[in-house]
């Protein structure tokens, strides 16, 4: 079995502020032991700016985005150390991969990338990948490492997704973990907010990217740094395990994942159930636009409350989108002069 598991910022320091070592020695006592049942691990670590912070005794995160770049620059340093150090006990290789969004969207650097980390795991090393904040200039794609972690799973094809969170799971109004959720939409209704001091996650991030994980067919695991790898490679998560969907077709993952978005779609929750039940998107169900882009250009498509609800290539410009808003079929065509009335077409749909 071929693991993702993202490790968050909170994870990696103690309630006393601390680098939390244990966390690392236990991550490197569960990987030896995966490794040796024949399985592979890859990380997705958060932290370069905790750990930045750390090396330098500052209190707060910081504000402007050059600060960040140089605080990441230091921390990621002292993390893999960290890593390498605490890994080398049990045997274990860790090799530091850092990625930018431009990996996502270009096939080349795509392959190039997959390729590496192909051999990596061929050779016994474990991938601790992040994404490479000194030279981002953008959060990568969607925002944080939690979508990194995604698209990390779907490069490397892995089994499962597994997010380590403060929280140890999903947990409901009475804050009981959840332990089985099959319609990551009906999970959402549960979400608090952001908590997080230095990651930029939170729950609503982590659901989310599981929503987009499970409709690529991966199936993913909520839990805390008390939990067991072994265990959860098992099923006896003490976390919450989200069921995965039929998985799309591979056109429609490439669109998923690699189609760099050029714009904003809000549609409201008829348009969402109809999507949802494999209709196309008209401009009947559409309520704001956003951005600027051309016919045939890729869009990301949320609901009227900002939750994530899929992504396509649109048949109108933002301009003629905007001049269609709400209206229907004949009118749609009648009013920019075209025989087509889908917004997007299901061919050129995903929905999370």
């Amino acid at each position: 079995m071929r693991l993702v598991v993202k490790v968050g910022s909170n994870l990696i320091q103690t309630q006393e502020g601390d680098i939390d070592l244990n966390l690392i020695a236990k991550l490197g006592r569960e990987i030896k032991t995966l490794k040796a049942l024949g399985d592979q691990v890859v990380l997705v670590s958060s932290g370069a700016v905790l750990c930045g912070l750390k090396k330098l005794n500052l209190q707060e995160r910081p504000k402007s985005l050059v600060e960040k770049q140089a605080i990441a620059g230091i921390g990621q340093a002292y993390l893999m150390h960290l890593y390498d150090m605490v890994f080398s006990n049990y045997k274990l290789v860790p090799a530091q991969v850092l990625l930018t969004s431009d990996v996502f969207r270009e096939k080349t650097k795509f392959d190039n990338a997959k390729n590496a980390l192909e051999k990596l795991l061929e050779m016994g090393a474990v991938p601790i990948i992040n994404e490479n904040d000194t030279v981002a200039v953008e959060e990568l794609l969607f925002g944080d490492n939690d979508f990194l972690a995604v698209h990390t799973a779907f490069m490397l094809q892995a089994d499962m997704l597994v997010i380590l969170s403060t929280a140890g799971g999903l947990r409901d109004e009475e804050d009981r973990v959840v332990p089985v959720v099959e319609d990551v939409d009906s999970a959402f209704k549960w979400v608090k907010g952001v908590n997080s001091t230095y990651g930029t996650g939170g729950m609503l991030s982590k659901l989310t990217a599981t929503k987009i994980a499970v409709s690529l067919g991966i199936p993913v695991v909520i839990t805390g740094k008390e939990d067991s790898l072994e265990n959860i490679k098992e099923g006896k998560t003490m976390g919450t395990f989200f069921k995965p969907s039929k998985p799309i077709k591979q056109s429609k993952r490439v669109l998923a994942m690699m189609e760099e978005p050029k714009g904003v779609i809000y549609i409201d929750e008829g348009a969402y159930r109809a999507l949802k039940d494999g209709k196309s998107l008209l401009p009947a169900g559409i309520k704001k636009v956003e951005g600027s882009f051309h016919r045939g250009q890729v869009v990301v498509l949320y609901t009227q409350d900002s939750l994530l609800a899929g992504k396509g290539k649109t048949n109108f410009s933002s301009e003629e989108l905007k001049k269609v808003l709400g209206k229907k079929g004949e009118e749609v065509k009648r009013i920019l002069k075209t025989n087509k009335e889908e917004a997007i077409h299901r061919d050129n749909l995903v929905v999370f």
